[in-house]
């Protein structure tokens, strides 16, 4: 994997991250396909609206199909029939997320199945090694998450168990002498020192590029963009930024303002299912009721294939009536948004106006703020 930086405007860059299976261009958001799948939609419309990476699960795909029978039948890729490249989490946000079912120690984390119960070990190692089996071309270290509010001591033991995790997932990594690229984890909760350690402390170990975890978790944003703005910038300016988990298109702003590059959440996917729609005058909810004899497209600035075909009328019913296309022409739509809102971020840095992007998208995404999905 190669990185490059095309231009900067203030810390907001745009780059282009190389890997064997295509080109990336950055600000980049990757819809989250954590089954392999992103929900309702097929990989060559996610293609065709010019998509380049998404993201699937390490923990999900290795509980269900398994990572061997993946490998066996040729790799995530031949799998779900996506072409382009695609990074796996390792599952630490999920085992986070699973705390009544799972126990953590110095070797790993023992977690029982949300699926079947059956108990599980996995070791720093193990996240590798089934990523290395999914063949993705980013892969992530395995980190522990810790909950809003955490107190100082938590945090700092916590962070030294993810620090040794992070050395031996480097070191498996570099035995296998594969050509794929390794994350390393920024942790330290809501303490700016406990965040510069972690980087330094990966710094030395050394990554193809460094994310940002544990935010978005529950903290009120002034916490999450004052650990923001403490550290995106000191992250390895020739090294790809990513911030794990955020999509909320005003935290996005915020990030690109820091020189973050990569961005995942379940927010346009999860928001479109709900039938919580993305437009260029603010969010709205299909399900209201003044929408019923509205013959007018969803938004009359987007080309998306929902919009030039279908009217808020026809939304709503649909959605009112629980049918399956409902879920479909909203997701359509809303990842349709999301790919034309960073192309145009894209295009603002490039053109040196990302200032005058912020003051024409941060007023019409505050009116109506997305909720934290």
């Amino acid at each position: 994997m190669n990185f490059r930086i095309i231009k900067n405007d203030g810390l907001a860059r745009i780059g282009i991250i190389e890997t064997n299976r295509g080109t990336i261009h950055t600000p980049c958001f990757m819809p989250v396909g954590t089954n392999g799948t992103v929900k309702a939609m097929t990989p060559e419309e996610l293609a065709d609206m010019g998509y380049e990476i998404i993201l699937s699960n390490t923990y999900h795909l290795y509980l269900r199909p398994g990572h061997e029978i993946i490998k066996k039948l040729g790799g995530l890729h031949k799998f779900i029939n996506w072409h382009y490249p695609i990074l796996t989490d390792s599952g630490g946000f999920q085992i986070y997320s699973l705390a009544s079912l799972r126990k953590i120690s110095s070797e790993g984390v023992e977690f029982r199945s949300h699926i079947d119960g059956s108990t599980h070990f996995l070791t720093p190692e193990k996240t590798i090694e089934i990523q290395l089996a999914l063949n993705s071309n980013i892969i992530m270290v395995l980190d522990e998450c810790i909950p809003y509010p955490s107190e100082r001591y938590y945090a700092e033991k916590s962070l030294t168990l993810t620090t040794d995790w992070a050395k031996r997932c480097k070191d498996y990594f570099e035995k296998k002498k594969n050509k794929q690229a390794l994350f390393g984890i920024i942790q330290g909760g809501i303490y700016p020192d406990l965040r510069y350690k972690a980087l330094e402390e990966l710094i030395r170990i050394g990554f193809d590029g460094y994310a940002l975890g544990g935010l978005s978790v529950g903290e009120p944003k002034e916490e999450m963009y004052n650990v923001l703005n403490e550290i995106a910038p000191s992250m390895p300016e020739e090294k790809p930024r990513y911030l794990m988990g955020v999509g909320d298109l005003i935290d996005v702003i915020h990030a690109v303002d820091q020189g973050i590059d990569m961005f995942d959440c379940v927010i346009p996917t999860r928001n479109a299912r709900n039938g919580t729609l993305f437009t260029s005058q603010g969010k709205i909810s299909i399900k209201k009721s003044e929408y019923k004899d509205d013959n007018s497209p969803l938004d009359p600035q987007c080309n998306c294939y929902t919009c030039k075909n279908y009217t808020r009328a026809f939304l709503r019913h649909l959605y009112m009536c629980r049918e399956i296309l409902s879920m479909r022409l909203n997701t359509i739509h809303n990842l349709y948004f999301y790919f034309q809102f960073f192309k145009k971020m894209r295009e603002s840095i490039y053109e040196n106006r990302f200032t005058e992007f912020k003051l024409k998208w941060l007023p019409i995404l505050e009116k109506n703020a997305c909720s934290r999905v």
